[in-house]
């Protein structure tokens, strides 16, 4: 395991600073169930958590992907939140993203076991020469989720993450006959009357709405107050939630990579999986710990950030509540296809 103590740990995981693929090296071969994360986008202007230029993107994310490919179980699952950008100076997409997935199935061995797309309605039209200005395109408000997997079966239950019931689909539950009648659909699916079994949800479709709008958590607050840097690239606590209540069960193992402010970890954490998160920023990983400080008492805060001060410092954080309320992302498909899956 790894050699290295870590920056601070919980119940349930621990975060370490320093360069992830050395980190990764040292974890056992076939160890990790999921590896959730979002490295920093290809962007074309510089941001302050290393990003680098979408020319070298590839080359630089492979040894990457290498070290999590060595490290996941025969079904584990790698999880690749990556952002859109557009080349320098004109209104063309960079493809990118999707060099990444040819390249991580191409040249890593990956299966794609499924393209998800994160829509994120909250999110400012950008970029601003095009958008908000010449307005001669839409904002980009969808990430690419690439769902990599080891082998071509990697462990999955859609069950576990259903979609709410639409108010019309609850109606048809309540009187199916007044809705519909068993026959063959023109599509060929077989509408049986199991079709108006109450399965607690619908099938997700691989495009989730989440709204990223964080604005007071505490995390923010406490950076605010304590004049630290809050990490500029967060993605919201549903999103890899997701993932790791649809990918992983009760005591499997999480990893993330770069971890920033670790959304990951406190989502397993508490849906009661094992974790890991690596970051090469000292200072991001020191305001994550207000992540798992919030019901906390102002002193302990205040006590417990001093004490982060140097990378191995290996700092026991309090016990959290294991309880973390899953909001299924909005869905954009139609329910009633989404019940014909749950019946077949």
């Amino acid at each position: 395991m790894l050699t290295v103590l870590p920056f601070y740990r919980t119940e349930q995981g621990a975060a370490y600073v320093g360069d992830s693929c050395e980190l990764l090296a040292e974890l056992p071969e076939s160890s990790i169930d999921l590896v959730m994360t979002s490295p920093p986008f290809a962007l074309r202007r510089q941001k302050t958590y290393g990003n680098v230029d979408e020319t070298e993107y590839v080359a630089w994310l492979i040894p990457f992907a290498q070290g999590v490919h060595r490290v996941l179980k025969d079904t584990g699952s790698f999880v690749l939140d990556l952002g859109g950008a557009y080349r320098a100076g004109i209104p063309s997409r960079s493809l990118y993203n999707f060099r990444v997935l040819i390249a991580l199935c191409d040249q890593v061995g990956f299966h794609l076991a499924e393209d998800f797309y994160w829509f994120n309605p909250a999110k400012l039209p950008s970029p601003i020469e095009w958008v908000n200005k010449k307005k001669i395109r839409a904002k980009d408000s969808v990430n690419t989720v690439w769902w990599f997997s080891k082998t071509a079966f990697p462990k999955a239950d859609v069950r576990k993450v259903l979609s709410p019931y639409s108010d019309r689909m609850k109606k048809l539950l309540e009187a199916p006959d007044d809705f519909y009648q068993p026959n063959k659909r023109p599509s060929g699916h077989d509408i049986s009357k199991g079709f108006a079994t109450d399965n607690g949800g619908a099938i997700p479709s691989n495009l989730l709405s989440i709204s990223n709008t964080d604005s007071n958590s505490f995390y923010l607050r406490m950076c605010k107050q304590f004049g630290l840097e809050r990490h500029p690239a967060r993605y919201p606590v549903d999103l890899p939630s997701f993932f790791i209540k649809m990918l992983t069960d009760t005591g499997d193992t999480v990893l993330d990579i770069f971890a920033g402010s670790n959304t990951t970890g406190l989502a397993a954490e508490k849906l009661n999986r094992q974790w890991l998160s690596f970051d090469s920023s000292l200072d991001y990983l020191q305001t994550s710990a207000f992540r798992f400080l919030d019901d906390q008492p102002m002193e302990t805060v205040e006590r417990t950030i001093m004490k982060l001060t140097t990378s191995h410092v290996n700092l026991k954080l309090p016990s959290i509540a294991k309880i973390l309320p899953f909001h299924a992302p909005t869905q954009k498909n139609d329910d009633v296809n989404a019940q014909i899956g749950l019946c077949v």
